[in-house]
């Protein structure tokens, strides 16, 4: 998959015989690595925004990649402020942008 580092100089080959899996994210298809973190998918896509922030309304994305601040918090499955650098990604899995605490943009609160 275009977009990410196949051959590490100290990790070695990354993502070798992992299963590819499907996604949604705002309602689009995209595909990832089955058990690698929800935010490396993204990024693999060319996601770079994960949430807004409730009072300026602030473009996130990921910060600090450890699961220790919340930029890069999503919703998914349903459930808000779940932090997408820890979550492994699974089959089906439906993330979404996050709006403060929703899926819905400030515009339709």
């Amino acid at each position: 998959m275009a977009g990410r580092i196949a051959q590490h100089p100290i990790l070695g080959t990354q993502n070798e015989g992992k299963k590819i899996v499907t996604f949604s994210y705002d309602g689009k298809e995209m595909k990832g690595y089955e058990g690698e973190p929800i935010a490396a998918a993204l990024k693999a896509n060319g996601v770079m925004v994960h949430r807004y922030t409730m009072k300026q309304h602030k473009p996130r994305g990921i910060f600090c990649a450890i699961g220790r601040c919340t930029d890069c918090v999503m919703v998914v499955n349903g459930e808000p402020n779940v932090r997408t650098c820890m979550e492994p990604l699974v089959e089906g899995m439906d993330v979404r942008t996050q709006y403060g605490v929703s899926d819905k943009p400030f515009d339709q609160q």
